[in-house]
């Protein structure tokens, strides 16, 4: 199949533009003139006027959760609420409305109680008991570290306060002695393993309203952490995908980040399950990537990890998801397997110990299995310093500013504060710097966190001059971001992330143009066509 697509602005890399793209069987065969790629059409290929609007590469997502995002597509909205009593409301909207889909019980993400306009206290069970006691209901926080439950799903669970605690992760006591309702750390997925899992077709089809999302927001691909999180039975996963992409639904490319619940689970999954019997052609749209860690929890809910505390706590460190000696572990089976590592690490000891068990684990050295950090939030400039050193990639969100930037100096202090988020300085030193939004988080929408890296304000467009400025982008460096490096993260540069001869045809029409246009409305912009090896995929 052949397809020109000309009268376009196309990005080919920095201070570098062209007109036209030949694109045949899925590749791109050639970049130039108009008159030249038009010169190169026979009866047999499609010929698309771009209407001079600007062209990029496919936009590549490096850390989400998109079977999760999925799911959201399919429960009650939560997001943004401002108070307990809003939550409360749509859930009970929701359930009159879908009682079929919460007879087994009621899961939903997205509350953050620094959103509170009436308190910044988290939800308890007595809360959640208000929008029903007769199915359990789980209600995650935003950065899904912490979950509220009401009183029918703590029965379920047979715990009362008396209990052992779960390994990695509490479950809190009210006054009355009795557990409360908040789950923290693995205690969540405890707790959210007491609701009915969705069956594998409501998962097909939530995968793929997914998708019709994300091409339709310009990505073509997606570095996905769902295995070991959203969807415990590794194997039932792999096999859904596998059916997917093997029939030809699949509408982007989708790379697998793998958790464990231990070591001996992933030495099987190693010798023995799917990273040593798994089949992936070197096309293929679907790829197993690497482990993925958790270091710690999230800066909204006070489980980041931290040096020195949390400024008016300062015996409160944070969470250390995984000890140092079992992290260890992980990571040198992961180097004897020539496997990448990723770990979420957002507070400044979490990113430490990450980079220092990593440089225990270095192959001759250096950092050749690219291991990466995701999300690297708070730093200061030596740690800064140390990553760029260390060769260590970073997979960055800086949407996360649209809220964090409200908290940052009040948990950790203006001097910290200034230093972090700090991806412009790590893409100016040489760190290889990738963006994605750990939606559902955030919106998978990818031009919000272009925006933000480019302008360091929130969506409202505050502070004037924005959040440390020094630490902004320019806008090729933010597409980049999205583009180049995060194929980059996946050893895929030479073929993906670009509009070049002999790269796949993964590519993003856009409504205006983002090189050129007011800052401000790059969060606006959308993509009127999208394509995915050379297939288009959506047309707005």
């Amino acid at each position: 199949m052949k397809t020109i697509l000309h009268n376009a602005k196309v990005y080919v890399e920095k201070g570098c533009y062209t007109e036209a793209v030949f694109v045949e069987d899925g590749y791109i065969r050639k970049t130039g003139t108009d008159e030249e790629i038009l010169s190169m059409r026979d009866t047999g290929t499609e010929v698309i006027d771009c209407g001079g609007k600007t062209l990029i590469p496919g936009l590549n997502d490096s850390h989400l959760h998109f079977m999760q995002f999925g799911e959201t597509l399919y429960q009650a909205n939560i997001d943004g609420v401002r108070s307990i009593d809003e939550m409360i409301e749509r859930c009970r909207k929701f359930a009159a409305e879908h009682p079929e889909r919460v007879k087994n019980g009621l899961h939903a993400i997205g509350w953050n109680q620094d959103l509170f306009t009436d308190g910044s206290r988290m939800p308890d069970r007595h809360d959640l008991d208000k929008i029903s006691t007769e199915f359990p209901i789980v209600l995650e926080r935003v950065c899904g570290h912490i979950v509220s439950a009401n009183t029918k799903l703590i029965e379920k669970l047979g715990i009362d306060g008396n209990s052992p605690q779960f390994p990695d992760g509490d479950f809190l006591i009210g006054d009355d002695g009795y557990p409360n309702g908040i789950f923290t750390a693995n205690a969540c997925n405890i707790a959210k393993a007491v609701i009915p899992d969705f069956t594998m077709k409501e998962r097909h089809d939530i995968l793929i309203d997914a998708m019709k999302y994300a091409v339709s927001h310009g990505l073509t691909s997606v570095q996905s952490n769902d295995v070991g999180t959203t969807f415990m039975d590794g194997p039932a996963a792999f096999k859904l995908f596998h059916e997917m992409y093997d029939s030809g639904e699949a509408l982007l490319r989708y790379r697998h980040q793998v958790c464990f619940n231990d070591i001996d689970e992933f030495s099987d999954y190693l010798e023995n399950g799917e990273y040593a019997r798994g089949h992936y052609g070197s096309d293929s749209w679907l790829t197993l990537g690497p482990l993925k860690l958790f270091k710690d929890g999230s800066l909204g809910a006070r489980t980041a990890l931290m040096k020195n505390g949390y400024v008016g706590d300062r015996d409160n460190h944070g969470l250390e998801w995984i000890k140092e000696e079992d992290m260890e572990k992980y990571c040198r089976l992961a180097e004897k397997h020539g496997l990448q590592v990723v770990t979420h690490a957002i507070g400044d000891a979490a990113v430490e110990k990450t980079v220092e068990c990593y440089e225990k684990a270095f192959t001759d050295g250096t950092n050749k299995l690219r291991h990466a950090l995701i999300h690297c939030q708070i730093t200061d400039k030596a740690l800064v310093d140390r990553i760029v050193r260390d060769d260590i990639l970073v997979f960055a969100q800086p949407v996360f500013l649209d809220y964090d930037m409200d908290i940052v100096e009040e948990l950790c202090g203006s001097e910290l504060a200034s230093t972090s988020y700090a991806f412009g300085s790590l893409a100016r030193k040489g760190a290889h710097v990738a963006y994605g939004t750990d939606c559902p988080v955030e919106d998978c929408n990818p031009f919000p966190n272009i925006y933000m890296a480019v302008t360091r304000m929130n969506r409202a467009g505050k502070p004037a001059g924005g959040f440390y400025p020094q630490e902004k982008v320019d806008v090729e460096t933010a597409v980049d971001a999205y583009t180049m490096e995060s194929a980059y993260g996946e050893f895929m540069e030479d073929r993906k992330g670009r509009i070049k001869e002999g790269y796949y045809a993964d590519m993003a029409l856009l409504d205006r143009d983002i090189f050129t246009v007011d800052p401000a409305e790059i969060k606006d912009i959308l993509p009127v066509m999208t394509m995915v090896g050379g297939k288009i995929v959506y047309r707005a």
